[in-house]
């Protein structure tokens, strides 16, 4: 059943939670002293994009000056539009998030007791802490689940997929569930948080997972909920590039190690493009690599390559385990191979605009983590500051929710039982969506102009047209949830980013190079007709 059974008997809970990622569980946490909670989860607890985080927590741990630092370099980060109170809550609460993280279990990389750190892109100093080597995302999550399984007052429902919010009178009073036998079901709630992470799957190339469809800002803007800043997509630098190999996330730690950049010539190219090399900021090393994997002619690429040859004093494979198991499985060695990369989508800096306190412009709806937007990370998040954001956002989005109190509201009530697609109703499905991702990777990528963001919208109505006629009067099943969601972010992205005519962090327009203080150091905000607007926050 989608619940348990006296939950689903019911139809009522006092708490939902769209997602078993950081976010999702420490708002669960802070929530299960005070009445019953669900956790709506697409397949298992353990499969979110926390859980494939390799690099780290960022946390400034040695005091006021060490939390002032880690403010200014998530600031600089953002290219000049940062929401300050936001970044000085995520760099202030997250000192005693990460004890309190450590107190329910968690267990991070210590050498003679001492937690041990590592620098990463565009930080001032290291201060990443790191988990079995690269394997920080599945220990917190670890930790997490298992603190959140030992609470009675915490339910999960995995394999289940959240279609829909039920709305009335500007309130959302509960949402409707499909579980993986196909059965729908509508679960009423005082509140409900979105906190199902970002959409790397809108992209052909992306480190995600594939339940990163958007589903939660999707579903939001459906019901009626403000976007922002969806233009600000992040490509991370550095994914495996092999044929027919999936683009495995190669964590920006190994730069912060000491890995270089080498274009096709052998040559150390990032001196040309930022004094920080290798450790620039994301958005810049992105493009950096981009460029230099630019061929001659249309559509040729030259490698590009990330080499630890040079580096000594330190056993790479215990360092990364994980990221050296996966190369080894195509005979490569990080101290002995150079080892091919170029950028993927990767995270996600805009999202259901909410507050501090996770609160969104709908009653009853709140948001947190990769799914939000409160603006902490302007238009180019620093490298670790998500897993720490999902962390304090998550227990703020908890909290707010509490202190609203929102009285229980009845729900009518939803039973459907869905049909699965024919082969080759999934076939045809499945074609729609690639020729989706790969309209997004190549209009609304790293490099974007006028022309290419108007064939990409040309793209994305198409798609999104026959998804909408593959769908039946009153049911849905999960891919075909995925599929609308994906077309309703894709086409934010594309809006926001024909909207925003200058170039700032992950938002580049080669027609548009320059910043523009003047006209853009705003938000770009998308209300639930689709106008975008740009507000200072």
């Amino acid at each position: 059943m989608i619940a348990s059974k006296v939950m689903a008997q019911a139809g009522q809970v006092d708490f939902l939670v769209m997602g078993a990622g950081v976010a999702g569980l420490r708002a669960a946490v802070e929530l299960a002293d005070h009445g019953e909670v669900l956790v709506v989860t697409k397949e298992s607890v353990a499969e979110s994009n926390t859980h494939y985080a390799q690099g780290g927590i960022a946390v400034a741990m040695e005091g006021r000056q060490d939390v002032a630092l880690h403010l200014e370099d998530t600031i600089n980060a953002g290219d000049g539009l940062v929401y300050g109170p936001a970044a000085e809550a995520l760099v202030a609460e997250g000192p005693p998030r990460v004890a309190e993280l450590m107190e329910w279990g968690a267990q991070f990389d210590r050498e003679g007791g001492r937690l041990l750190r590592t620098r990463e892109g565009a930080h001032s100093l290291p201060r990443i802490l790191h988990a079995n080597g690269d394997a920080t995302g599945a220990e917190i999550s670890r930790a997490l689940v298992a603190f959140a399984r030992a609470h009675k007052g915490i339910q999960f429902a995995e394999w289940t997929t959240v279609t829909g919010f039920a709305v009335a009178d500007g309130r959302v009073m509960g949402a409707d569930l499909l579980d993986r036998d196909g059965t729908q079901q509508r679960i009423g709630a005082r509140a409900v948080l979105i906190a199902a992470g970002g959409a790397g799957q809108v992209y052909s190339d992306t480190t995600n997972p594939t339940v990163a469809t958007g589903d939660g800002i999707a579903l939001a803007a459906q019901a009626g909920a403000e976007l922002a800043d969806m233009e600000f997509y992040q490509f991370h630098p550095t994914a495996l590039s092999l044929p027919g190999a999936p683009r495995f996330l190669l964590s920006e730690a190994l730069r912060g190690e000491g890995a270089f950049l080498r274009n096709e010539a052998g040559e150390r190219f990032m001196e040309r493009y930022h004094a920080l090399l290798e450790l620039a900021p994301r958005d810049v090393v992105a493009r950096a690599i981009t460029r230099e994997g630019m061929g001659t002619r249309p559509g040729e690429a030259r490698p590009v390559f990330l080499d630890m040859r040079h580096v000594r004093g330190m056993d790479l494979r215990q360092r990364f385990p994980g990221i050296s198991a996966v190369l080894a499985r195509y005979g490569l060695d990080l101290q002995r191979d150079l080892i091919p990369v170029r950028p993927a989508a990767h995270y996600l800096m805009g999202g259901v605009r909410s507050d501090l306190g996770g609160r969104t412009s709908l009653r009853g709806l709140y948001a947190a983590g990769e799914a939000a937007c409160t603006g902490v990370h302007g238009a180019n998040r620093l490298a670790s500051n998500s897993l720490l954001e999902g962390l304090v956002f998550g227990a703020r989005a908890a909290q707010s929710m509490l202190a609203d109190a929102l009285p229980v509201v009845a729900v009518d009530a939803l039973q459907v039982a869905m049909e699965p697609f024919a082969a080759d109703e999934q076939a045809r499905l499945e074609q729609i969506l690639e020729r989706l991702q790969h309209a997004m990777w190549s209009y609304a990528g790293l490099l974007r102009e006028d022309s290419t963001l108007r064939g990409g919208l040309c793209e994305q109505a198409a798609c999104a047209a026959e998804v909408a006629g593959m769908r039946r009067q009153g049911s849905v099943t999960r891919r075909l949830a995925e599929a609308d969601a994906l077309c309703r972010v894709a086409r934010a992205i594309l809006q926001a980013a024909l909207a925003r005519t200058e170039s700032r962090g992950g938002h580049f327009r080669m027609d548009w190079p320059d910043r523009d203080d003047a006209r853009f150091r705003k938000h770009s905000v998308i209300s639930g007709d689709g106008l975008v607007t740009f507000e200072e926050w």
